[in-house]
């Protein structure tokens, strides 16, 4: 299994790149035999949220999708396994040892994964793909003369875990303000919020290590995730792919990511 799917679009047409880092499902053997019995394929699964997504490169846009799950490692999570929140929320780390909801999912439940270990999968799964996708933000920077990554993630409406309350439809995440140039990051929220979704920024999802780390704006490359709640383009269980929720989802995003390019193409824009 390859660690990673890149989907080259014929010719690049806009300065943007797609990561999708947890729609993966896939383990490697060992690691599978040392899991609880029916937890398998994990619902910490960002589900379908590459196939919501494959339209972009009819725009001219690459995506980058990781195949293995966020269960081997987490290719959002600070490399150290440094926390993203400091609010009380369950929090998973770079090889986490539960799920969302703070269940553990080893059968010896044990309460970290040993350090030799963190590292073997760091270097075999969470480096290769990072060196990837900075390959492509280069390139396309390259190419364009700046880049905006967009970070693409989905949750279950409710985790209880992390957040008391429901969570909004969509929830973009800028670091603070810190990871895209405000023109950016102002027209992805005009965007957004044209969709009769709802729509909060920074609140409770600012954008993870992928965000935070490829975001430097002084450089011309920007970075922006957006989180979206599973029922805005599955089923009400949260289960199946939704072809109709997902269509109307796919035309929002399609006009966000070309709002996005234009601001980008526009000359002088930064």
């Amino acid at each position: 299994m390859k660690l990673f799917d890149l989907i080259q679009p014929p010719v690049q047409k806009l300065p943007l790149v797609i990561s999708v880092p947890h729609a993966g499902t896939e383990f490697p053997a060992e690691l599978r035999a040392e899991l609880k019995p029916g937890l398998l394929p994990p619902d910490d699964t960002d589900w379908f949220v590459h196939q919501l997504y494959d339209f972009v490169t009819e725009l001219g846009i690459p995506l980058i999708k990781a195949n293995y799950s966020r269960w081997v490692v987490d290719l959002n999570r600070n490399p150290d396994s440094s926390p993203l929140y400091h609010d009380g929320r369950v929090l998973t780390g770079l090889c986490t040892t539960t799920t969302f909801l703070g269940e553990p999912i080893y059968q010896d439940e044990r309460a970290e994964v040993a350090a030799a270990e963190v590292a073997r999968r760091k270097a075999e799964y969470f480096e290769p793909y990072h060196e990837a996708l900075s390959q492509l933000l280069d390139d396309t920077q390259a190419r364009f003369g700046q880049v905006l990554l967009w970070d693409c993630h989905s949750i279950r409406r409710l985790v209880p875990a992390i957040n008391p309350e429901p969570f909004p439809d969509l929830i973009l995440g800028s670091a603070d303000e810190t990871s895209a140039a405000p023109e950016l990051i102002a027209t992805a929220l005009r965007e957004l919020a044209s969709g009769h979704y709802s729509l909060n920024h920074n609140t409770p999802f600012k954008g993870g290590y992928i965000t935070r780390h490829h975001g430097q704006p002084g450089r011309q490359r920007h970075a922006l995730q957006l989180e979206m709640s599973k029922d805005r383009y599955m089923d009400d269980a949260e289960q199946h792919y939704d072809p109709a929720r997902a269509g109307q989802m796919r035309v929002l995003l399609q006009q966000t990511l070309e709002a996005l390019g234009t601001v980008l193409l526009a000359p002088q824009t930064h």
